[in-house]
Formats: C-alpha cells, structure tokens, sequence
C-alpha cells in the first residue's frame, strides 16, 4: 500500500514538473521563437497568453517587442571639404520579426553590434560625401536686416542639409537589416562638434569678427557723439546770443524809461533847484569870507551872479 502511495506522488510529481516545464506565458512585450536542439521549430508566437511546449526537449526564446535604442559612439569624421568633425549618433530600432532575427542574431547583443556596423558605416559615409555646413544645417538663411553682422560662411548655401542626410542613412541602413528580422525606426545627430584644432580656428574667427564689428560700432558711435556736441555747442550759442540781445534789449528800454523819468523829474523840480544852488552859494559865502576879506570875482562866478542880483 505505502509502495503505491509513493509511486503515486512520484508520478503526480513527474506531471507537475513535466506540466510546468511545458507551459510558458507571453507578455505583451515579449515574443518567443520556440527552439528544439538549438533549432526553431514554428512560427513565433507574437499574441500574449499562455501556451504549451515540450518540456526538457523544446526552449522559449523571449525578444522584446517595444523599440529598443541604440547609441553610436562618437567618432572622428572628415568632412567632404577636408574638416573633421566629432559626430554622435542615436537611434531606435525594433525586432519585426523574431524567428528571422534569431536565425540571423540569435540575440540582442548580435543585433546591436551588427547596427553599429550599419549606421557607423553610412555615417562615415554621408558625412563624407557633404561638406560641413551641410551636417549641421537643415535649411538656407536669409538676413533679418542690411545691418545685421553675419559671418558670411553662415550664409552658404546648403543643397542637402541635416535632415535629408538623417533620412538618406535611415534609408540605407534599412536595406541592410531588411534580412535580419529588425527595421531601423529613427536615426539622429545627437551631437556634431569641430576637432580642438577645428575648434581653436573657428573661435579665433569669431573673436576677430566680433572685434571688428565692435571696433565699426564704437567709431559710428563716436561720430554720433561728436555730431550731437557739436549741435549742442550750437544750440548753446544760439540760446546765449539770443539771451544777450534780449538783455541788452532790456537794459535799452530800462535806460530810456529811467531818462524819461529823470527828464520828467527835472523839469518839476527847477524852482527848488535854484533855490538850493542859492542857498549853497550863501553858505560858501558864510564859511569863506568874513570882515577883512577882499576878494576878486570874475563876472562868470556863479558867486558873483547872486552879488549882482543883490545890488
């Protein structure tokens, strides 16, 4: 009896370990190549649920299936017109079909060294085939204005520009991988630097240019200065002459009006003023003379003309 009880818990035991060896669960992010000696075996199963192998015998291979990035290292890259650049890539890439890509990848990390291969390559390429201006720009600049200072290789005309070239790799990089179960979703230009020698040249430039604009500023701003004092100097001037005309002007007016004045007072005032001439003349009398002075008076004295009244 104990004999048939322990085969039965063995045998239960082998169908549980047998049962959960068999079945396996797809996510929705995942999706399972199955593979029987290192061989797929099906089609891949895509949908989420859950589903049944042969255990010990058959494997679930799990791949994502949401996108997936990919960053490319920054590399040293001559340009069409001889300079080099420093250029950084990324990109997002996604397993279309899994059984192809295990056929051909076996795994992710066959997958992303087979993309560096791709995209490094037709970077290498179409930055070498443009000049610079046609990596870093994506359209032709027009000037705000006659007085804007623009270094004038910013003006170059472009024929092909960043975002075509961004396009021009995703498309080739596509036709590569069209056999390994994976598509190139998105390629961009994270980042594109000069080389430090590049580097010292391009800012040596700009300083210069920045020099000369500021040195064409500051003479524009002198001769506006000079212009303003000199209209100032004329202005003061002018305001000055004016004053001093109005002044004198014044003082014309001022002078007549007091003469007319005085004029007016002096015909008033003529019998006083004859009395006080007499009155003074007595009082030189009194203060010069006394009882034993002779004296000698012309007849054009005013003394001798109050004597003469006299007598």
């Amino acid at each position: 009896m104990k004999t048939k009880i322990i085969l039965l818990v063995f045998i239960a035991l082998i169908i549980i370990i047998g049962l959960s060896g068999s079945a396996f669960i797809v996510q929705e992010k995942d999706q399972v190549v199955i593979t029987q000696f290192g061989r797929p075996i099906g089609k891949a199963v895509t949908e989420p649920g859950i589903y049944f192998k042969v255990p010990f015998i058959q494997v679930a291979n799990y791949f994502e299936k949401r996108y997936m990035e990919w960053n490319g290292d920054p590399n040293q890259v001559p340009t069409k017109d001889k300079k080099f650049i420093y250029v950084d890539t990324y990109a997002r890439w996604q397993i279309t079909d899994p059984l192809q890509f295990f056929k051909r990848l076996t795994n992710e990390r066959g997958a992303q060294s087979r993309i560096d291969d791709i995209l490094d390559g037709d970077t290498r390429n179409f930055i070498a085939n443009n000049n610079i201006e046609e990596a870093v720009r994506t359209s032709n600049r027009t000037p705000v204005s006659t007085d804007s200072e623009i270094i004038s290789d910013s003006l170059t005309v472009i024929y092909v520009g960043r975002e075509k070239i961004q396009k021009e790799i995703l498309v080739s990089a596509n036709k590569q991988t069209a056999d390994l179960g994976i598509e190139i979703l998105d390629f961009r230009f994270k980042r594109i630097n000069y080389v430090q020698e590049v580097q010292d040249q391009v800012y040596e430039r700009m300083k210069s240019e920045r020099f000369r604009i500021a040195d064409k500023f500051r003479s524009e701003g002198q001769g506006e200065a000079s212009r303003i004092n000199g209209e100032k100097e004329r202005e003061l001037k002018s305001i000055q002459s004016n004053a001093f005309r109005e002044a004198e002007e014044i003082k014309g007016k001022a002078d007549a009006t007091a003469a007319s004045i005085y004029a007016q007072a002096y015909d008033r005032s003529s019998q006083s003023r004859n009395l006080y001439s007499f009155l003074k003349s007595m009082e030189t009398f009194e203060k010069t003379f006394d009882n034993k002075t002779s004296i000698f008076i012309s007849t054009d004295s005013e003394l001798y003309k109050y004597l003469k009244k006299m007598d």
